[in-house]
């Protein structure tokens, strides 16, 4: 008989030990940092999180650069052990830049191509000692080059950019912002140091207390270039899918730990002498608060695994686990408010926190609405598909 070679890549859905002992020491993590105290403390703040916290984050536990390849510092695991940070991080609604750093900044610059400025850049961010965010244009997780509003000209040896970008997710201090700009030959991607004189922030009053937006105004500020005309689309591609992605993993953690929360709630909250748990319609309502947050973890998997071995299209993928996991936050954020009754209305409990956290998520890259449209658009009538992806099965073939 001939010899038959095996498939060794472990199967989408399997857990590996490593992976269940990375989850267990960031919730021990997110336990003794970000408690329900820690957050309002931080969010008041002026700078919005704890620069100490997210150094052990990097330099400690060496979960800040799991998708980040080893010869930059990073530990080359993959995007699915980031998403499983980034889901209990999302669960302890950890002040910090998660999004800008994890979500956009490290997986811009490790879709550049390799220099001295993506090798001196990287590392300080893994290791958690510099922040970053990147201020580009998207429309719903999608690069949108038509709404770039920053020029670049030459200046000297290097770059000067001028122009506003509003609405930068943890810009405020950030160390490095990372600006797409339309230059001599195209629209390109530039390295701007924070905090400098020539780049003003804005603080924007938004709904989510817990994470910080601003506009970003630049007046001839010094830049270095990062990545030019020629890789701009694959950069930034990459950037937002990975973004979506982790997104997506975050509003599963933090769906997961309102439906727990609520649970617990249902068990020792007392009425008619009865736990409201017992109730029926209580019941029924924790039980489709259970199948949104499986729904929605199967989905933010799956854009993870996806984008880490490029076994599907990554444009449906994560546009399923945002359309999903955007609505599945959103109604069980909404449902634990209600189902906690009065106390789920006041300020003093962290319901409200999540449920402004998931509003402001469906925002930022896409809400339900129309992620769907587009999958709609991609897999019944062919609008868009990545070349060297099989096409998604719509039923017809």
């Amino acid at each position: 008989m001939a010899d038959i070679e095996l498939d060794t890549a472990p199967a989408e859905f399997d857990v590996t030990v490593e992976q269940q002992e990375l989850r267990a020491a960031v919730q021990r993590f997110c336990a003794e940092q970000s408690d329900g105290a820690a957050v309002r403390r931080h969010m008041e703040s002026d700078t919005g999180f704890d620069a100490a916290v997210w150094s052990r984050l990097g330099r400690e536990l060496g979960v800040l650069g799991l998708a980040v390849p080893e010869e930059l510092g990073g530990a080359g695991a993959g995007l699915v052990e980031q998403a499983i940070v980034v889901e209990e991080l999302g669960a302890a609604l950890l002040c910090g830049p998660v999004f800008g750093t994890i979500g956009l900044a490290l997986p811009a610059l490790v879709a550049s191509s390799p220099g001295p400025l993506r090798d001196e850049l990287v590392p300080p961010l893994v290791e958690g000692a510099r922040t970053a965010t990147l201020a580009a244009p998207e429309r719903a997780g999608l690069f949108d080059p038509h709404a770039i509003t920053v020029g670049a000209v030459h200046a000297g040896d290097g770059w000067e950019l001028t122009g506003v970008v509003p609405q930068v997710v943890d810009a405020a201090g950030a160390d490095v912002l990372l600006v797409a700009a339309s230059g001599p030959e195209g629209i390109a991607l530039f390295a701007v140091p924070g905090g400098i004189e020539q780049v003003e922030i804005d603080p924007l009053t938004t709904l989510d207390l817990t994470r910080r937006q601003a506009t970003v105004r630049m007046r001839e500020a010094p830049a270095r270039l990062l990545a030019g005309a020629d890789e701009i689309d694959a950069v930034l591609g990459h950037a937002f899918y990975a973004g979506s992605a982790l997104l997506a993993a975050e509003q599963v953690g933090g769906a997961q730990h309102m439906l727990d929360v609520t649970v617990a709630y249902a068990k020792e909250r007392l009425q008619f002498g009865r736990p409201i748990g017992s109730f029926q319609a209580v019941k029924h309502r924790l039980a489709d608060m259970l199948v949104l947050v499986e729904h929605a973890r199967s989905t933010a998997q799956h854009a993870a695994w996806a984008l880490q071995t490029g076994s599907d299209d990554p444009f449906l993928a994560t546009s399923i686990a945002a359309a999903t996991c955007s609505e599945a936050y959103y109604r069980v954020a909404a449902d634990a408010v209600q189902l906690h009754g009065g106390i789920g209305f006041t300020w003093e409990h962290e319901a409200h926190l999540y449920f402004k956290r998931a509003v402001t998520d469906a925002a930022l890259l896409g809400g339900a609405e129309i992620h769907r449209d587009r999958i709609a658009a991609a897999v019944l009538d062919h609008v868009r598909a990545t070349p060297g992806v099989p096409p998604v099965a719509d039923g017809r073939a």
